[in-house]
């Protein structure tokens, strides 16, 4: 064999081990966390809004469970009895479960804060948000409501998540 015939083929038995695990058809590794991007890191508080947010959307416990503290409370105003209704964690994510699996969409849009309040070691705030919600259990059953919800978000320590420990709904229904 000829000496540049035997370099060519030396040069692709040995070139494409070299080059065999770069495939130009496979993106390389993000740098970051993807599900944070997607879904927000609830690190923040931008981010505990955006995962709460998509656990609606998406109509998923398994995003909206860990956002909720053991000793969450939620409040509510019944205008007709004028009495406070608050519920437990269990309550919560019952009746978010039914909510979810009985709509056939659910559309929530987070709009200004109207106020915030974090502690200054940045383990405990106050914001009340304002929102708007559309449920649509059916093409003809659709559900709007706007408002303000009033949370008070709590975490062990300033790398933790945020989790919510009280929502106070003030929404127009």
């Amino acid at each position: 064999m000829s000496r540049p015939l035997l370099v060519i083929a030396l040069l692709f038995l040995i070139f494409p081990p070299l080059t065999g695990c770069i495939n130009p058809f496979a993106p390389g590794e993000l740098e970051g966390d993807p599900v944070a991007d997607l879904l927000g890191d609830p690190s923040t508080i931008e981010g505990f809004y955006t995962r709460f947010e998509k656990a609606y959307e998406l109509r998923d416990t398994s995003l909206y469970g860990p956002i909720i503290h053991p000793d969450f409370t939620f409040t509510f105003r019944d205008d007709e009895r004028n009495v406070d209704i608050t519920w437990s964690r269990d309550e919560e994510m019952s009746t978010t479960y039914n909510m979810f699996s009985r709509s056939y969409d659910i559309s929530l849009r987070w709009n200004n804060i109207t106020q915030e309040t974090i502690e200054e070691d940045r383990t405990r705030a106050r914001i009340v948000r304002r929102f708007n919600l559309t449920v649509m259990l059916s093409p003809s059953e659709i559900y709007r409501t706007d408002g303000s919800a009033s949370f008070r978000l709590t975490r062990s320590d300033s790398t933790n998540n945020w989790r919510l420990i009280a929502w106070r709904d003030e929404s127009d229904i």
